[in-house]
């Protein structure tokens, strides 16, 4: 999309899926959204080069990654048939980076997207804490709209009490 024309009806629509309830929502209405204008939907996964996760001996980093990899292919073919079901041209691509914000943000460039539905709870633990949120970093450099879905903040087991009361992603 050129960067001096916005146009209120997207022709290509991003959504950065992590598998979580809240990133499903963000596909829903997505999925809504292409149905009504027409427009395609790119779905995307970025699997984190690195896990966070203390990799056992004898595991390597990459079989992880390609595990993964794997794993978010089979999920995306589902969602796939499911959208191809109700007539929607539907791409799906995984994607491995470190930078989960700035891959969303070359998929965004390199597939020519009108507009980015993303949701802001997923699945990035205590990532948002630390580095900041991903939905916030997209809202503040994509170069087309973002559609973003307030979604709950998933539950979380772990709390550290203080004067104020402060739970971990």
């Amino acid at each position: 999309m050129p960067e001096d024309r916005v146009s209120a009806t997207p022709a290509r629509i991003l959504v950065p899926i992590d598998f979580s309830s809240s990133s499903h929502t963000a596909l829903e209405v997505a999925t809504e959204l292409a149905d009504k204008f027409h427009a395609e939907l790119v779905l995307l996964n970025v699997v984190p080069e690195s896990p966070v996760v203390a990799v056992p001996e004898g595991v390597t980093e990459t079989s992880i990654v390609d595990a993964a990899k794997k794993q978010a292919e089979a999920h995306l073919a589902k969602s796939k048939k499911s959208i191809d079901g109700k007539g929607i041209t539907v791409k799906t691509s995984v994607e491995v980076g470190y930078d989960v914000a700035g891959t969303i943000l070359e998929a965004v460039e390199s597939e020519k997207i009108d507009q980015v539905v993303i949701s802001t709870h997923g699945l990035s633990g205590w990532y948002p804490t630390v580095f900041g949120s991903i939905a916030e970093k997209v809202i503040k450099l994509a170069p087309c709209t973002v559609l973003l879905l307030r979604t709950p903040k998933p539950k979380s087991s772990a709390k550290v009490t203080s004067s104020r009361l402060m739970e971990w992603w």
